[in-house]
């Protein structure tokens, strides 16, 4: 499914690639925002959801006409949560229709939008997470193998308590490389993104497993049970400039969507 996702989502977010950030997650919004309403169309109960946003109104105009009547803004106070918690019960449904959806395109997308690329004369590192006890060191069972472009400036940092080996790379060139991690006789490899123009990056390269192939579905899961339980690029989590602030992209993401569908809302003639 992660296959198909990543190649859905390479496609489809292709013709934006190029445009700045916050502009290409405001494309993104307006077509989720678009999705978001013809999902609350099809499943809610739209008449349930206008009697209860009604009832909520006319609370609230209850309470400020009749503000000197203690008992009347108490009344009135009771109704507006009630229909304020079946107006929370009915959008639970488009909810649950909508959150798997909603998780698996944010995964897609935290791959374009949550990370930086590595820049040409800047260190990172890399680590790997083994299963269970480190090889023995004195047989040189722990390698990193990198492409010209990529420098290896540290051996093998072994943490034994973590079951971790780091090393400390240093890309000279752009590009697009694959690093090359042995493990006794157990080989697995890892995509490095070093460039400062958007594109898909991977810190995180997990074993099979639901909760890791949800967070990290840009490339193919290692082996299960393995001697490799991940490999980790520490790549940079900028966030979006708004305004002079960084913020993180799924607030923007988040916001931009909301705003677009109740922007849209009317036109498409679904209660919110």
């Amino acid at each position: 499914m992660n296959a198909a996702l990543v190649r859905a989502s390479d496609t489809g977010l292709a013709p934006i690639i190029g445009l700045p950030p916050l502009v290409g997650l405001l494309v993104v919004s307006i077509v989720t925002a678009v999705l978001m309403l013809l999902v609350m169309a099809r499943v809610s109960d739209q008449k349930g959801l206008a009697e209860a946003k009604r009832g909520i109104h006319a609370a609230l105009f209850e309470i400020r006409l009749y503000n000197d009547d203690l008992v009347a803004v108490m009344r009135a106070l009771g109704d507006a949560l009630r229909h304020n918690g079946r107006y929370l019960l009915l959008s639970l449904v488009p909810l649950v229709w909508m959150a798997i959806p909603l998780v698996l395109v944010v995964a897609q997308l935290q791959a374009f939008y949550g990370y930086a690329g590595l820049t040409p004369g800047q260190p990172a590192i890399v680590k790997v997470e083994l299963r269970g006890a480190l090889p023995d060191a004195s047989a040189g069972a722990v390698v990193l193998a990198a492409p010209t472009e990529v420098r290896v400036e540290t051996g093998a940092v072994r943490l034994a308590s973590a079951n971790e080996v780091l090393w400390r790379i240093v890309p000279t060139v752009a590009g697009e490389y694959t690093l090359t991690v042995r493990v006794g006789s157990t080989v697995a490899s890892k995509t490095l993104q070093v460039s400062s123009v958007m594109a898909r990056r991977s810190p995180r390269r997990v074993s099979a497993g639901l909760i890791g192939q949800l967070l990290y579905p840009s490339e193919s899961p290692l082996p299960a049970g393995g001697l490799i339980a991940a490999i980790n690029v520490a790549y940079p989590e900028p966030g979006i400039d708004l305004a002079g602030w960084r913020v993180h992209w799924m607030v923007v993401y988040i916001g931009l969507s909301m705003a677009c569908a109740f922007a849209l809302a009317g036109r498409f003639g679904v209660t919110l």
